[in-house]
């Protein structure tokens, strides 16, 4: 067998192997949901799954959750006048619900009359306290990959690479 034709098919079981581990990851990904219980004094009032989110996601809810106005001085260009966090908050734990609790809980139209709101976020809003927001966002942010350990992680490698 020649060194080249070796190398290639090196190459090749490589190749399969960073292929498996990317599929891997996004599949993991897509399976990591975290149960959510809303207890109030003791009394469990409903629970639901979430899910982690992209990056990409995270910003799409942000510029939903944000006005933008037209800069004159830039040629019309559409610049950010102000971030509503508490809209901001309440997409985030809408989208990361996972679908069946969303259709449920978030979607649940009879809610929506009794409560007078017109969407699921205004749903979470007006049933969610915002420390119990703040501890869901947190999960949240947990399970889509924003913590220490992920920190701990890249450091690792950069000090491996480094060596």
């Amino acid at each position: 067998m020649t060194e080249e034709k070796m190398n290639q098919e090196e190459l090749l079981a490589v190749e399969d192997d960073v292929l498996r581990g990317l599929l891997g990851a996004f599949e993991d990904q897509q399976d990591d949901t975290v149960a959510i219980e809303i207890a109030r004094n003791g009394k469990v009032y409903f629970s639901f799954d979430i899910r982690g989110l992209t990056e990409k996601q995270y910003q799409d809810l942000q510029d939903q959750a944000t006005k933008f106005k037209k800069a004159k001085n830039l040629g019309g260009v559409k610049i950010a006048e102000e971030t509503d966090i508490t809209r901001f908050r309440s997409l985030l734990i809408y989208h990361a619900t996972a679908e069946e609790d969303r259709k449920k809980l978030w979607n649940n139209k009879e809610a929506w009359r009794a409560l007078n709101v017109v969407n699921g976020p205004d749903l979470i809003d007006k049933v969610l306290k915002a420390g119990e927001k703040k501890a869901i966002i947190d999960k949240i942010d947990e399970i889509s990959g924003y913590n220490d350990e992920t920190d701990e992680i890249i450091k690792n490698s950069s000090k491996q690479e480094e060596s």
